[in-house]
């Protein structure tokens, strides 16, 4: 089990090496920030002087060599627009998208798994026909598409959520919660719906595959020939082995649902890092970028690793494979 902790920690930190140089390059061959931060009628002294303050002057190797070096001691340079530092800018809208892909990926949770469930438990059912058309069209829609038309009936038409923004919030320990009030709970609502509607549709198809696949094993005929159940049978013997699988996705589509919360924080004006990273781009403000693709780089080689680890937690044959390699 070390040695396969080990092996899964080492290919992770080449990837985020990896990611870190092909980020660098790709993000510092795309315009020249300079032209949009001076004034236009600046000079050719004082565009050079700019460019020189920003450290833009020296040659690319050496640009990242530097680049390198500070992202060790954790400096991802000064945002060129904000004139903070890179991390500092995205840490302070990090929490609401935190805490939107947090309530989408709840919401998938609380509505994928038991839909496919019911889905996988009566698949012939026109109840489960229905469910499965559902999950089409969350396959379908085009989330913008969605978010607008949420927008249109709950926010214009029948004026029961709020469109746009993040509402009261509330300090714990220094970081803003829109959750713990009503008003940014209302807020909430919309946008993380519209997150959702996708990731419920994956759950749903995966769950509804995986219970079809397990209901016709032998332990589960085995416990329903015991005269188990009801509630027993498929929450002890059927989604306890449907999950086994799942939690792979499951980890992957909360990362998925942070890094992809770009459209849905644009439509509903919800201030985030979707929305910075956006802001950012057209800005030109590389440090910025660059900070928020590190970070979202490491944040999905961390839940891999942590559902690696689960994974082989709740399956021994792959820790046994594993460790027989």
């Amino acid at each position: 089990m070390t040695e396969y902790l080990i092996r899964r920690v080492l290919v992770a930190l080449l990837i985020v090496a990896l990611m870190m140089t092909i980020v660098f390059f790709g993000i510092n061959v795309i315009g020249d920030p300079v032209y949009l931060l001076v004034d236009p009628s600046a000079t050719q002294v004082q565009i050079e002087e700019a460019r020189r303050s920003l450290g833009l002057d020296q040659p690319i190797i050496v640009q990242y060599f530097h680049f390198v070096s500070s992202v060790m001691q954790g400096d991802f340079g000064r945002s060129f627009v904000f004139n903070r530092p890179a991390m500092d800018v995205i840490l302070e809208r990090l929490p609401a998208t935190l805490e939107l892909a947090g309530m989408a990926f709840i919401i998938s949770l609380v509505l994928g798994i038991p839909l496919g469930l019911l889905a996988g438990l009566y698949p012939h059912s026109k109840m489960s026909k229905a469910i499965m058309a559902g999950s089409v069209l969350g396959f379908s829609l085009p989330s913008f598409w969605v978010g607008i038309l949420f927008i249109m009936i709950f926010s214009v038409n029948l004026g029961w959520l709020p469109a746009t923004g993040r509402g009261d919030t509330v300090d714990v320990f220094g970081i803003q919660l829109s959750f713990l009030t009503w008003d940014g709970l209302r807020h909430l609502m919309l946008p993380a719906l519209n997150l959702a509607l996708f990731k419920i549709s994956v759950i749903i198809r995966l769950v509804r595959a995986g219970t079809v696949e397990v209901i016709s094993q032998d332990f589960v005929k085995f416990a329903r020939a015991k005269g188990v159940t009801g509630q027993r049978l498929v929450w002890k013997h059927i989604a306890k082995n449907v999950m086994v699988p799942v939690v792979t996705v499951i980890g992957m589509e909360l990362g998925q649902l942070i890094a992809f919360s770009v459209v849905t924080e644009t439509i509903f004006s919800w201030p985030g890092t979707g929305r910075l990273i956006i802001e950012s781009i057209l800005q030109l403000d590389r440090p910025v970028v660059v900070a928020y693709l590190m970070m979202i780089t490491v944040l999905f080689v961390l839940i891999n690793l942590i559902v690696d680890v689960l994974y082989t937690w709740l399956d021994p044959r792959i820790r046994i494979g594993a460790v027989a390699k």
